[in-house]
């Protein structure tokens, strides 16, 4: 139940920081940025509330360009009963941090840009490894959606939560 309010609290307060952002790029053709693509598509609800708790949510407004990896509300809800609890509360919010910016990569990376076997640094200082094959992984996360773009870089959708 907690998890639920919170959620649903920092959906509202992202989507209505969003909200003259969308008036905007309704009526003059901009692309959103990172965070609002992300709310906006309704499939980011853990992630939007992880990246508020982390205070993320300003860096992924910002000018960029970042390539983040996004790992939709059911990759957050296949890990161990009560992790993302756990890491939504304040006194976690440096774990939490890492990875989140575990996700993100500095720069435009478009999935043309990914090679087998390629090692891409990520905002976190770690690297991630890139698999291409029957499907395009990043680490144990297979990529569902790829090369959405914003104003200020790019979103891959994940099915997993990457842990550096």
């Amino acid at each position: 139940m907690f998890l639920r309010q919170k959620l649903k609290a920092a959906t509202i307060a992202l989507t209505l920081a969003a909200a003259p952002l969308a008036a905007f790029a309704d009526g003059h053709g901009a692309k959103a940025d990172i965070v609002d693509t992300a709310v906006a598509a309704g499939e980011f609800n853990t992630l939007a509330a992880a990246l508020t708790a982390a205070g993320l949510v300003d860096v992924l407004k910002g000018d960029g360009p970042f390539t983040v990896f996004a790992p939709t509300d059911a990759a957050f809800a296949a890990l161990p009963a009560g992790t993302v609890e756990d890491l939504l509360k304040p006194e976690n919010k440096d774990k939490l941090t890492a990875i989140l910016t575990y996700h993100v990569v500095p720069g435009k990376v478009m999935s043309t840009d990914l090679s087998d076997g390629m090692m891409a640094g990520t905002v976190q200082g770690s690297e991630i490894s890139v698999k291409l094959g029957d499907a395009v992984m990043i680490d144990d996360a297979k990529v569902i959606s790829a090369d959405i773009e914003t104003s200020n870089g790019l979103i891959h959708v994940i099915d997993k939560v990457l842990l550096p």
